[in-house]
């Protein structure tokens, strides 16, 4: 017997209990806690100087995880848009997005899934690139990085 949630949210935490009755030895029971978070979208800024090579990490500072056992993308955003530059699926090469012209010979994945830039322009400062981890079909770990780009 299981008992399944939808639309979970915060306020279904607390303790549930399964209660069965047994012939001919009265009932069994178990039970659970059930601790329900919020997921949390974690947010860093990043300085770079002007025609220098930009490196934001996936997941910000989480390097212990291995990422590429999960699908993982990158997009960027500026004005409430955001638009999709690589995917990666696992065991396969990543693959970029050519729509936008801003990014198409400029990015690539480095190690651990970090997105690199090079060269750093102008047109990149206050933009946010943002890392989506879907470590399971119904959840996603994401990291988003706004850019500042410092000029000589």
């Amino acid at each position: 017997w299981a008992l399944q949630l939808k639309n979970v949210s915060v306020s279904l935490s607390g303790q549930y209990e399964c209660s069965l009755a047994t012939y001919p030895f009265g009932t069994k029971a178990g039970k659970i806690q059930l601790i329900v978070q919020a997921e949390e979208e974690q947010h860093y800024v990043k300085e770079v100087q002007l025609n220098q090579t930009l490196e934001i990490p996936c997941l910000g500072n989480v390097t212990s995880e291995n990422l590429s056992n999960y699908p993982l993308k990158w997009l960027v955003g500026e004005n409430g848009r955001k638009e999709e530059l690589v995917t990666k699926e696992p065991s396969s090469p990543e693959v970029y997005r050519n729509d936008n012209a801003l990014y198409r010979e400029r990015i690539h994945l480095g190690l651990n899934n970090a997105l690199k830039i090079f060269p750093t322009k102008l047109s990149d400062d206050g933009r946010m690139f943002s890392c989506h981890v879907a470590y399971h079909p119904e959840r996603t770990r994401k990291s988003s990085t706004t850019v500042r780009v410092l000029g000589k």
